[in-house]
């Protein structure tokens, strides 16, 4: 985390742009002629500070910047997912909240929030969370309150929060059963073989599916 905001914000978009296959300078300040005086400052300052390479309408970030970019990334992803599935808030100003909230996070306290989400692979628009320390632990301090459908006992009900599979063609396949983020299931049961019941349709899973897909309980 830095200590100037606009600078967050600029490696943020910068991080974004590039996602989408783009590095334009005119392109990341949102302009077609000439950028505003205070984006130009930011950016020529952070280029003096080694956070960025810029050649003609090209930006690019250095190594300091990349380590500095994906933590702005990952808690403002975070923020998101927090405020969506623990907060139930809606599209309806989700960015702007997101926005403010990230920048009160400490390197800490995302780590906590990763944890107790579950560590999503990604944001509510799909985009990948980068990973964190708080990832890669085999024991976690916190217990989440998004966990591995498995863990639910018969009789409990859940809702989806994240399919984590890299198979478009499963994801299609399981949004075709009804099976997506946001849908409430309940465990018929767990052996021989692991059932769900979704509305009034019961279907059975494979295992391997069953390992991909992430809940929090309710009721």
């Amino acid at each position: 985390m830095t200590k100037n905001k606009a600078v967050d914000e600029v490696l943020e978009f910068i991080w974004s742009q590039r996602e989408q296959g783009s590095n334009s300078i005119k392109q990341l300040m949102g302009i077609e002629e000439v950028a505003e005086e205070a984006d130009f400052k930011t950016l020529e300052s952070m280029r003096r500070d080694g956070l960025v390479n810029i050649s003609g309408d090209t930006v690019t970030l250095t190594l300091e910047g990349e380590k500095l970019a994906e933590a702005c990334i990952r808690r403002h992803r975070l923020a998101e997912r927090l405020l969506t599935e623990v907060l139930a808030m809606n599209d309806d100003g989700l960015e702007k909240n997101a926005c403010s909230f990230e920048h009160t996070l400490s390197p800490e306290v995302t780590d906590n929030i990763c944890t107790l989400l579950g560590h999503p692979p990604t944001c509510p628009h799909g985009l990948p969370i980068p990973r964190g320390n708080c990832c890669k632990k085999t024991k976690d301090d916190l217990k989440p309150i998004v966990q591995q459908l498995s863990v639910l006992d018969v009789g409990d009900r859940g809702r989806i929060i994240f399919i984590a599979s890299n198979s478009h063609m499963r994801l299609d396949k399981l949004g075709t059963l009804g099976i997506v983020p946001g849908s409430n299931i309940k465990v018929h049961q767990k052996r021989p073989a692991f059932v769900l019941q979704i509305g009034e349709t019961t279907l059975a899973l494979d295992p391997e599916i069953i390992k991909e897909i992430y809940v929090k309980k309710i009721g």
